[in-house]
């Protein structure tokens, strides 16, 4: 064999004294092979210097081994945690991610375009809002797509979400040990499904607790717009007896906005409530009563929903909501 000659599958098995198709099946995951043979197998591949041809391997199987994750540029803080567990959890299963960021709904034709030339196997989306023609296209191109947690009520999506609204009720029965006279909600971005969908719900349950007149200023999920929207409603109007925020991030700027220039003591003058559980709503300093999502098993539940379409594609749409956790923190005040 000459120095230059690309090794193949036939020079390994020719070398480990085995049959090509036994090569095939050590590097496929997932199919049946002796641990004798795959001993034989590494040990002549590796001395070769042999790697599977991943293009060889698709035209086989007819799958890319890619999986497409679009993230909306806006998205919520913890996404980069959320992206190491997708990445991770779909390694393990022989996947690749092809990861894909949207500034705007202006960016989603050419995002498209890109993920039908890359022939993905299927889609996990984020944070990006899609309506639902846009949802309609995954389907023309037979490529199954999870939209992790969000709920969209009508489409016919896979959906993995956290139940926001068991957490957001948790975290309001928290705040009402101290009858709060009067609430100030702050949301995410209009444009995000889960601020929505939070927003709404505390307004909702707000209503029922019998709060009136609830006002809502609106951030980008960010420290900073957390502090500038207290600063801004603090200018026109009296401390707000309690704060729900639409994330933990927002939180955070909105205690440290309050120490910093208003002289405002959490949570003997204002309770703050935030949602996530992000590592930082746990430092001392901020100890935030928040709700925290169960990364790892939502993540898990999204990887799973998409094989099991990719594997079978008329399956039916499915829907999991799961639990998070109440971290009852320093951050409301109790009598």
């Amino acid at each position: 064999m000459t120095r230059n000659k690309k090794v193949t599958s036939y020079d390994v098995a020719r070398e480990a004294g085995v049959s090509q198709s036994a090569v095939s099946r050590v590097f496929r995951p997932g199919l049946s092979v002796s641990q004798k043979t795959r001993d034989k197998v590494m040990t002549a591949a590796n001395a070769m210097g042999y790697r599977p041809n991943a293009i060889a391997r698709m035209l086989i199987t007819k799958q890319s081994g890619m999986v497409a994750v679009i993230v909306s540029s806006r998205a919520n803080v913890n996404y980069p945690e959320v992206l190491s567990q997708v990445s991770k959890q779909l390694a393990a299963r022989n996947k690749r991610v092809l990861l894909f960021t949207l500034d705007d709904a202006e960016g989603l034709d050419d995002l498209f375009e890109q993920i039908w030339t890359f022939q993905v196997d299927g889609v996990i989306a984020l944070a990006a809002h899609f309506e639902s023609e846009k949802l309609a296209q995954f389907e023309q191109h037979k490529i199954p797509v999870v939209l992790y947690n969000r709920n969209v009520p009508g489409a016919m999506a896979n959906t993995v979400c956290c139940n926001h609204e068991q957490g957001i009720k948790q975290l309001i029965l928290e705040l009402e040990q101290s009858n709060p006279k009067n609430y100030l909600v702050l949301s995410g971005p209009k444009d995000s499904d889960v601020a929505n969908e939070r927003r709404e719900i505390a307004l909702s349950l707000l209503k029922q607790f019998g709060a009136k007149d609830v006002s809502v200023l609106f951030g980008d999920y960010s420290y900073q717009s957390g502090r500038d929207c207290l600063a801004q409603w603090l200018e026109k109007n009296p401390t707000p007896d309690a704060v729900i925020c639409s994330n933990d991030t927002m939180a955070i700027g909105v205690i440290d906005e309050a120490r910093d220039n208003h002289n405002i003591h959490i949570p003997n003058d204002m309770s703050v409530v935030g949602f996530d559980g992000i590592t930082s709503s746990a430092w001392k300093s901020y100890q935030i009563t928040t709700i925290k999502q169960p990364l790892e098993q939502l993540v898990k539940a999204a990887i799973e929903m998409l094989l099991e379409h990719i594997e079978n594609p008329d399956s039916p749409p499915e829907s999991r909501v799961l639990t998070g956790a109440l971290i009852k923190g320093n951050s409301v005040k109790r009598i």
